[in-house]
């Protein structure tokens, strides 16, 4: 699929000033690639024949947390609002892959790290992917795309259809599209999950809302069917938060109570800020 011009101010705020002309270096795509963008007297001239003027420019740099497509000549923010969940997305830049706020909180840990960062903390813990995988919440679709490197097949679940079209908005999000080993499923993985067979899944990541969004998504009745849909000696990495706040370690013991009740060994993945649980074998 052909994405738009997108820009945020970690992109504006290289370019040149107004009154030096001539080709610079810019990107169209938050980061993920570089192209010459050749400035006219009152803006850049794109690829696409779309002018980026410094007014523009200038809005975006402004906006310190918003992404902004241009289409038309027009800017355009990048914000949905879900009448399905009743809450409010929109991409929010960092200097690598942009995270998602969800109704104004960021989706993933962007202090001192990154969101792609943060994803591949998580499946480190989990250990290399391989076979098939569940990613029992989409989001932008990180997690899904970095297994699905070394994974033969990931099923990922996204509970709200908006956020799909964050993700179609997002740049770093088009491997969801164009990924033939990623299958997206629409809906909640606390229905969907009961629908897979015993000993499907070689692995799967839970990163779910917090506890209070997203209740039964912590449920014991929940962690007894991710152990009877992974396979022997398959492992589940369910983040949870910082183990040295309040909420995670709270948290945390009720996650590793419930676990160990549903069949698993659990183990911590603290530099990960959740829990390693494994089916054993026989």
């Amino acid at each position: 699929m052909s994405i738009k011009p997108i820009f945020s101010h970690f992109q504006t705020r290289l370019l040149a000033r107004p009154e030096e002309l001539g080709p610079f270096q810019g990107s169209l795509d938050l980061g993920m690639s570089q192209i010459t963008l050749q400035r006219v007297n009152e803006g850049y001239l794109l690829p696409d024949g779309q002018l980026l003027t410094d007014e523009q420019v200038l809005k975006i740099n402004e906006d310190e947390n918003g992404c902004f497509i241009l289409e038309d000549n027009k800017l355009r923010k990048v914000e949905f609002f879900s009448a399905f969940t009743n809450r409010y997305y929109s991409l929010m830049p960092t200097e690598s892959a942009p995270t998602m706020l969800i109704s104004g909180i960021p989706m993933h840990r962007i202090k001192g790290t990154n969101p792609m960062e943060d994803t591949r903390q998580k499946l480190k813990a989990l250990g290399r992917a391989n076979g098939l995988v569940l990613d029992t919440t989409t989001g932008l679709g990180y997690t899904a795309i970095l297994a699905a490197q070394t994974a033969k097949q990931v099923i990922t679940i996204e509970f709200d259809p908006t956020v799909i079209e964050v993700c179609r908005a997002n740049p770093w999000s088009q491997e969801l599209f164009s990924n033939p080993r990623i299958q997206q499923l629409i809906g909640d993985s606390g229905d969907l999950a009961p629908t897979f067979a015993d000993d499907t899944f070689n692995a799967i990541v839970h990163d779910p809302p917090t506890f209070n969004l997203a209740g039964h998504l912590y449920s014991g009745s929940l962690y007894a069917t991710f152990h009877r849909i992974l396979k022997s000696n398959g492992k589940l990495f369910h983040y949870i938060g910082n183990p040295e706040s309040r909420y995670g370690a709270t948290t945390g013991r009720g996650v590793v109570n419930r676990l160990r009740k549903a069949g698993f060994t659990v183990s911590p993945r603290d530099q990960a800020f959740g829990v390693l649980a494994q089916k054993m074998g026989w």
